[in-house]
């Protein structure tokens, strides 16, 4: 597909599956390319279903100078730790949830403003404020359960970040909204923004940039809604999509 050449001034990048390897790792070639995005200015963003503390460390090993959206957009941070934005999950609802998902037996996480709980839950909710659900499981049948039974509650938005998981934050939250808020912010509009992505919690996003980037090892899904297919998370994609509509 042809892509009209933009004046990108924010690049949006999901992280697991899409900015990092296999290996949760960033490839030299995706750092060099984030970097020179960076000396011209531009506006380089985690835009990911990670919380705040398994993110951050990663924006400062780029060097990142501007924002963080975390929790699929349940929270919007500066680099300096000061939050901007924040969408929370009834903490009786998300207790709901995670018995749920006891009694079907999925795999389970959640994200809490203070941390995240994986295959655990705390001794009391209430002691703590929720950002995001997570289950998983390799057995469809379950997966199917838990979205016919999530799909009930209107206050719930819906995505994944693999094919075998399901994510849930508060309805009307998203990446691609987190993005209008840091836009509005920064004075630019979304067609001045690169996003990339491989799975349907990066779909919104990448349907509302100005180009909108689909990984090579993406669902069918968010190929289908792209402008532009890159290479793999594992094969420098990112650092291709840079190279191609930011650096030229």
């Amino acid at each position: 597909m042809t892509v009209e050449k933009k004046a990108i001034q924010l690049i949006a990048l999901d992280m697991d599956g899409t900015l990092l390897t296999s290996d949760h790792e960033v490839s030299a070639r995706t750092q060099k390319a984030i970097k020179q995005a960076l000396d011209q200015g531009i506006h380089v963003v985690l835009s990911t279903g990670r919380g705040f503390h398994t993110c951050y460390p990663y924006a400062e090993q780029l060097q990142l100078q501007s924002y963080l959206v975390t929790a699929n957009g349940g929270q919007i941070w500066t680099v300096e730790k000061e939050l901007l934005d924040q969408h929370l999950l009834e903490t009786a609802l998300i207790e709901k949830l995670y018995n749920l998902g006891t009694q079907v037996g999925v795999e389970m996480w959640m994200i809490s403003t203070s941390g995240v709980f994986r295959g655990e839950a705390p001794d009391n909710f209430k002691d703590y404020e929720w950002l995001k659900f997570g289950c998983q499981s390799e057995e469809q049948q379950k997966l199917d359960i838990m979205i016919t039974e999530l799909s009930k509650y209107e206050e719930l938005e819906l995505t994944n970040s693999l094919p075998t998981n399901l994510e849930v934050n508060p309805k009307g939250v998203s990446k691609a909204r987190a993005l209008q808020f840091l836009c509005d912010k920064i004075g630019i509009t979304m067609n001045e923004v690169m996003a990339v992505g491989d799975s349907l919690n990066d779909i919104k996003m990448i349907q509302e940039a100005g180009v909108g980037v689909a990984m090579g090892n993406a669902q069918e899904a968010i190929k289908k809604v792209a402008n532009y297919e890159t290479d793999t998370n594992d094969n420098d994609g990112v650092a291709k999509a840079i190279e191609k509509f930011v650096l030229g």
